[in-house]
């Protein structure tokens, strides 16, 4: 009976984990570990190279989602649908994403059941048409927002990760040609929906996303792109990145497909989001056909960043929450000096503070996504929300460490982890200076 490479190594990898040698050298957690994570990148490579996105001589006319009623009045209240999404995600980051944190972080990996799980849990449905496969009817930039905030609660570097193929079908849902949507969105409607990624970010000072130094130049056939991009999340196994560069002098984005030639991927060692493997991505004289340009000249750049900026609050938001709701009862049980932490006024006062600028980030950035969803002008909404959220994000996190003390500085409390990870929020995607 021939044997696949794959089964070949299964099976090697089967009889390695039977010896006794492994027991007595004390080795067998460090090879077990090197199996583990070796067996997953070989299979994402058979993956990788198996997924084709097959362009399509029929497609579908180009399916707009519509955006919801003006309502009379900012209404603070889920709908049924909203609340049952809530739930049902919130579930999820306390039961696996919560439980799984830790230990992703200290791999820099994403384990394998998390992203089974996120599969079942169908998030890239809402973002898809039902001509698609999918379940959405509206634009839902609201939706989105708590999707990222219950997310984020659980962990802010495992949901960045989910949420990229997620952020991806939406922008092709809202801004691709009816080609583009026919040939990329059935896929994000599978069991195993593809891995997907947007890259804008690059390792320049005072970066302005407005202004890559990636740039793209018309070719016969289509486009050349040349340029770099850093932090990419998830670049190394994505199938599709989404990337934005200068076409004429105005930013574009364009659709490239994991496989493409001229892509070079390099793992990036952060600070924080660890879980999110970030990479960093070089485009050396990548040819892209004409349809790679995402959209037409409806496209809205500065609309992709703004809701790519109410995504990165929701992040915030939720792990803000995360912070406010662990450090509270840590004050109230810590003892010093006979009673409560929390009865000392400093400790009560910042606790205070850490809930207030919690509830205005959240305040502030709903807003912002309730406008875009019933479409209105939202960008001068969408600016605030940011700023306050970068701010607020940093200045959160920092006071949960020091409200914690010397158990803030130790992993032995999520803590030290939602501080590197929140200071993302001001430092990618432009930070506080674009």
């Amino acid at each position: 009976m021939t044997r696949d490479p794959i089964g070949m190594a299964l099976s090697a990898m089967t009889r390695l984990a039977a010896s006794p040698l492994l027991d007595r050298l004390g080795l067998r957690s460090s090879v077990e570990k090197t199996a583990y994570h070796g067996t997953r990148a070989g299979f994402r490579t058979i993956a990788l190279a198996g997924r084709e996105f097959n362009r399509v001589s029929s497609w579908l006319p180009r399916k707009k989602l519509p955006g919801k009623a003006k309502p009379a009045l900012f209404d603070l209240a889920l709908d049924d649908d909203q609340q049952m999404i809530v739930d049902t995600v919130g579930r999820f980051a306390r039961d696996v994403l919560r439980e799984n944190a830790a230990t992703a972080d200290e791999a820099a990996a994403i384990p394998a059941d998390v992203f089974e799980s996120a599969a079942e849990l169908g998030l890239t449905l809402y973002a898809v048409p039902a001509e698609f496969g999918g379940v959405a009817d509206s634009i839902s930039p609201t939706t989105s927002v708590l999707i990222a905030e219950q997310l984020a609660w659980g962990d802010m570097s495992l949901a960045v990760a989910l949420l990229a193929p997620f952020s991806v079908a939406q922008a092709i849902s809202q801004w691709g040609t009816g080609e583009q949507q026919s040939r990329y969105l059935p896929a994000f409607c599978e069991g195993q929906p593809p891995v997907a990624t947007i890259a804008v970010d690059e390792p320049a000072p005072l970066f302005d996303p407005m202004t890559p130094t990636t740039e793209a130049v018309p070719t016969q056939n289509g486009y050349r792109l040349n340029g770099l991009k850093h932090c990419v999340v998830l670049g190394a196994q994505s199938d599709l990145i989404l990337v934005s560069a200068l076409l004429h002098g105005t930013p574009k984005v364009f659709i490239i497909e994991g496989t493409q030639a001229g892509i070079e991927l390099s793992a990036e060692a952060t600070m924080g989001l660890r879980a999110s493997q970030p990479a960093r991505l070089t485009l050396n004289n990548v040819e892209l056909p004409q349809d790679a340009l995402l959209g037409d000249d409806t496209f809205d750049y500065q609309a992709f960043l703004d809701q790519g900026s109410l995504m990165r609050c929701g992040l915030a938001i939720g792990t803000a929450q995360a912070a406010l709701d662990y450090t509270i009862p840590y004050c109230n049980e810590r003892e010093a000096f006979g009673e409560p932490i929390s009865h000392r006024q400093s400790v009560a006062f910042m606790i205070s503070n850490l809930a207030i600028e919690t509830d205005s980030m959240r305040l502030v950035t709903w807003r912002a996504a309730s406008r875009a969803e019933t479409a209105q002008t939202f960008h001068r909404e969408a600016c605030l929300a940011r700023v306050l959220c970068n701010e607020k994000a940093m200045e959160i996190g920092t006071n949960a460490v020091q409200l914690l003390g010397g158990h803030g500085f130790v992993k032995e409390h999520p803590v030290e982890r939602w501080y590197r990870d929140l200071r993302s929020v001001a430092i990618l995607h432009g930070g506080l200076h674009a």
